[in-house]
């Protein structure tokens, strides 16, 4: 039997000029049972049809900033690195996921992308912006839990997770500020700041703030995240 095949979007490093990946998207995706490819970045239309044809679901990985000029805003001085480049190619890749209803799950700035690609605004600065004493941006190591939050009742999320309270590590400087009108919130923080959400209009369209990829091996509602994603994407239109 073939595998499910999930495809990963590439980390990127402009100092090195390389694309690099953590394992924990890769080995999470395949303890859940599909297979992970890891994407190129390419803004050639042919390619990203061919990857949406292809691809049985999407992962949305975490890095760069997303641009601040997209959600009509000028960068902040505590904005950080910025791959408008990184930006274009997602948002574009993206679309074209929704449109054909491809699962996809988004982790970390694959929220904050969805965010604003469907129209959505951004805190540039948590701690700026949005003081709290929720830690959102937490020291090693890595895969501790740093907060909790409140999974809504009757959210996709409770459905596929059966819980209703998360542990979950926290490592984000930036966060919702206005949630985009076509999305739904399935999770908060307990300072009230959205932490998942959903595009209820697909099949499969979740995206969380917080990083399974660190918690998998120890955690079982971060495994259950990748197989969620595995299975939407394995049942086939």
């Amino acid at each position: 039997m073939k595998k499910t095949l999930i495809g990963v979007l590439p980390l990127v490093d402009p100092e090195r000029n390389s694309f690099w990946m953590h394992p924990g998207y890769l080995h999470g995706i395949e303890q859940a049972g599909g297979l992970p490819v890891v994407l190129p970045m390419t803004m050639e239309e042919a390619s990203l049809k061919q990857m949406v044809e292809t691809m049985d679901g999407f992962l949305f990985t975490s890095g760069q900033d997303v641009s601040p000029e997209l959600y009509g805003e000028a960068k902040g001085p505590h904005c950080g690195q910025c791959l408008p480049q990184r930006d274009e190619m997602e948002i574009k890749l993206l679309e074209m996921v929704l449109g054909a209803d491809k699962p996809m799950l988004g982790i970390c700035r694959g929220l904050q992308l969805l965010n604003v690609a469907m129209g959505g605004k951004l805190y540039q600065h948590l701690s700026t912006e949005r003081p709290s004493d929720i830690e959102h941006f937490q020291s090693p190591p890595y895969d501790v839990p740093a907060h909790k939050v409140r999974v809504g009742i009757g959210s996709p999320l409770h459905w596929g997770l059966g819980v209703e309270e998360l542990n979950v590590t926290s490592y984000h400087h930036q966060g919702i500020r206005e949630l985009a009108p076509s999305l739904t919130p399935m999770a908060w923080a307990e300072d009230g700041l959205v932490e998942a959400a959903c595009l209820p209009t697909v099949r499969f369209a979740w995206a969380v703030q917080w990083n399974p990829e660190l918690t998998y091996q120890t955690d079982e509602d971060s495994r259950d995240l990748f197989k969620a994603l595995v299975k939407a994407a394995g049942e086939r239109l």
